[in-house]
């Protein structure tokens, strides 16, 4: 009998973000995440609960309307500057700058086009204002440890979420 996701259950699992609209895949990840589920915030609420009750070799599409998770595109956070105000380093599209306000609050923005004079940074999540599918594939789900539960994870290759978003952002870059 398959073990079935439930609360405080072990799942592996990838992903991949496709926009609804092209079929353009703009992330994944290239190795399984693990996550005890009902116990670990790794996933929305909306993925978790369409994941309640499915099983090892299963494939779920989850519609996600990216406005709801980052807002709506902002276009004042899009800033067009002279490349002679913006540091070398940071004259390549993908590359990412975090800037502080006077009030100490941190944005990071994505260069998103150099062109001769100009450099253009983006400030705006690169999901922003897109209609996505996650498509998961679950490749295990068991019984979690003692251990597991009480870290709210993997023990021993615990996912870096930074990296995975990070990996996320830059993948998405590229399309």
């Amino acid at each position: 009998m398959k073990e079935i996701i439930q609360d405080n259950k072990y799942v592996e699992l990838t992903y991949k973000v496709i926009d609804k609209d092209t079929k353009a895949k703009l992330s994944w990840v290239e190795y399984p995440i693990g996550y005890i589920h009902g116990a670990t915030d790794i996933l929305s609420p909306e993925v978790s609960a369409e994941l309640e009750g499915k099983a090892a070799g299963d494939v779920i599409e989850v519609p996600i309307d990216c406005n709801k998770l980052y807002g709506p595109r902002d276009e004042s956070l899009v800033i067009t500057d002279y490349k002679a105000n913006v540091p070398e380093e940071y004259q390549e599209v993908g590359m990412t700058i975090t800037m502080q306000n006077d009030k100490g609050d941190q944005k990071t923005f994505i260069v998103t086009r150099v062109d001769e004079k100009t450099v253009t940074l983006d400030g705006n999540n690169p999901l922003c204002g897109r209609q996505v599918i996650f498509m998961l594939e679950i490749l295990n789900v068991r019984d979690a440890t003692d251990e597991e539960l009480e870290a709210g994870g993997p023990v021993d290759a615990e996912p870096d979420v930074e990296e995975i978003l990070a990996s996320a952002v830059e993948q998405t870059k590229k399309h």
